[in-house]
């Protein structure tokens, strides 16, 4: 069957979410014009504002809707580590440890010469400019473990060479509370690699 033009048009513009295929896309616009249409004004005027008023921090990169982020604005934050991530929801996975008070830099995506991405796209010119500063004295790559991640995170290890700073790797293994007969054998082989003494 074929879709009316703006309907279409709304189920196209919704596969443009992770994750969402066709069927998907497809049962959604039928939610949201069925019954759900007070919400899918809320939608639309929430999305419409926050294209107009979130933009990225002129330090890090992490979406806000001032100049600085709030982390980047909070002075009791450690200016001498920086930890690099792929995405904004990696800052937010990071701060949800608690464990973490240092700055961040995000990269908005990670190396793939295939689809484009390169060094300028990561915004690899700021991160050097501060790196320059002086301030940092460790890069804490929070980079995923895949092929792209891993060379990302050497990418930047030998940025931060170039600077004489310290480059650190978050480890890889086994998550805490689960069991190695559930876990695959590339991350085992990462959690072997990286073992520590007690």
């Amino acid at each position: 069957m074929q879709h009316s033009p703006h309907l279409a048009r709304l189920i196209e513009a919704l596969r443009a979410l992770p994750g969402v295929g066709p069927k998907t896309a497809q049962r959604m616009a039928f939610q949201l014009l069925q019954e759900g249409r007070p919400g899918a004004r809320a939608l639309a005027a929430a999305l419409d504002a926050a294209l107009l008023s979130v933009k990225r921090c002129q330090r890090c990169r992490m979406l806000t809707e001032e100049e600085l982020c709030a982390i980047c604005a909070a002075p009791l934050r450690d200016a001498t580590l920086l930890c690099a991530v792929e995405s904004p929801a990696d800052v937010v996975a990071v701060e949800s440890s608690g464990s973490y008070r240092g700055r961040y830099f995000v990269l908005m995506g990670h190396l793939s010469p295939l689809d484009g991405v390169g060094p300028e796209q990561l915004g690899s010119s700021e991160l050097e400019a501060i790196l320059a500063q002086g301030q940092v004295r460790e890069l804490i790559l929070a980079t995923n473990s895949t092929v792209e991640g891993e060379a990302t995170a050497h990418y930047l290890s030998e940025l931060a060479a170039r600077h004489g700073i310290r480059a650190s790797r978050i480890a890889h293994g086994v998550p805490v509370g689960g069991e190695l007969e559930y876990v695959d054998g590339g991350t085992l082989a990462h959690a072997l690699a990286g073992r520590q003494s007690l």
